[in-house]
């Protein structure tokens, strides 16, 4: 028999795992509290089981290793109160995402007044409970700036829904998942010009916003006219009207729009409309059908039941939708990070938008008449 024996390959030993006084050591605690804390035995602090189950983690223990939060973890979502499609949608959204969550996790509503300041900061600031985490829809502004910066410097992982909040790395740590607003009204430019060419002549495009001082509108506005302004100098701009969300408004600016395009011989040609409130917009073109010398284009945000109505009825012709599922899907993941229930770090950019015409309609029941046949006992409001 020769010196060297082979050893079968059942018979080689698997890689030694690492025992509890390695694991010790690397957390910086005695043998006996590593044995108490990965089998579950006596009281040891959370920032002590977190290190040890970490260390654990990191020297490839092969088992299955106790959660190291103990008690609730508690989230608070701050929503401005708003009548509009998206903003029921997101409650839909936030109320479909709170049942995967794991039973410790408990989400915090507040709907906020966003023009009474003294009650946004309160709820930014004034917590009634012990906080893990905060997401925010709300408009930028200074003292939104300001509560949102001491939160970050209390420790308290933040993330930005709908609009971003302060320039980029103004606020340390804060994290925005809403759209990027200014490539979604460059979008809209870019359509516009496709659909009303130069060799169909010169026309005017109407700008509708609900507030310009509100910084999500102002950047689609803007970028609209960036790609308009560049590429279709057939196309004219007027200043763009702000019509407060409210469907008269927007009725009235269509027809006075309409009107100047008779008196001045230069048609309407196209809407980009940044705001809700699109019914009145709806049934001004409605009046108008078979008036015009040409088709009127329009682009509008948000995939609401009415636009996909619309859209079928050849009215409407895209919907640039800010997804309101992924938006609160992706601020979950950045606060469940943040809080250790999640290993993988989340994208640290802007969430994407999506574009529905006619042809890429799903028959789906009412987004927001519809029912939700769900227990809603994990949102307290």
């Amino acid at each position: 028999m020769s010196a060297t024996t082979s050893h079968h390959p059942a018979m080689v030993r698997r890689k030694r795992s690492a025992r509890f006084i390695e694991i010790a050591a690397a957390a910086g605690v005695s043998i006996s509290t590593v044995n108490r804390v990965l089998n579950e035995r006596g009281s040891v602090s959370s920032e002590t089981r977190a290190r040890v189950v970490a260390a654990a983690k990191q020297l490839g223990v092969p088992r299955v290793l106790p959660d190291p939060r103990h008690g609730l973890t508690r989230y608070d979502v701050i929503l401005a109160a708003s009548p509009t499609p998206y903003f029921g949608r997101l409650e839909l959204a936030l109320q479909r995402s709170a049942q995967m969550l794991d039973t410790r996790i408990v989400i915090h509503r507040h709907r906020v007044d966003a023009a009474d300041e003294a009650a946004l900061l309160q709820a930014i600031g004034q917590p009634r409970h012990r906080r893990d985490g905060l997401m925010v829809a709300l408009h930028d502004s200074a003292a939104v700036r300001e509560a949102l910066r001491a939160q970050r410097e209390r420790g308290i992982p933040v993330v930005t829904l709908m609009s971003a909040i302060g320039a980029p790395g103004e606020i340390d740590g804060l994290r925005y998942v809403g759209i990027d607003n200014l490539r979604a009204g460059r979008t809209a430019g870019h359509f516009i010009g496709r659909m009303t060419p130069a060799s169909a002549g010169p026309g005017h495009v109407l700008l509708l916003t609900h507030r310009l001082s509100y910084r999500a509108h102002a950047e689609r506005i803007e970028g609209c006219r960036q790609v308009l302004a560049g590429r279709h100098p057939h196309l004219t701009l007027a200043e763009p009207v702000e019509c407060l969300d409210d469907a008269d408004r927007n009725q009235l600016a269509v027809q006075q729009a309409l009107q100047a395009s008779r008196r001045d011989g230069l048609p309407l040609v196209a809407i980009y409309h940044s705001g809700a409130g699109s019914s009145g917009i709806a049934r001004a073109l409605q009046q108008a059908r078979g008036l015009l010398p040409r088709r009127v284009t329009w682009i509008g945000h948000e995939l609401s039941d009415d636009h996909r109505r619309w859209l079928r009825e050849d009215l409407l012709d895209l919907a640039i939708d800010q997804d309101p599922d992924g938006q609160i899907v992706a601020g979950l993941h950045h606060l469940l990070h943040a809080s250790g229930y999640v290993d993988d770090a989340p994208r640290d950019e802007p969430n994407d938008f999506r574009l529905f015409c006619a042809e890429n309609l799903r028959e789906l029941p009412p987004y927001l008449d519809g029912p939700l046949h769900a227990p809603l006992e994990k949102i307290v409001r």
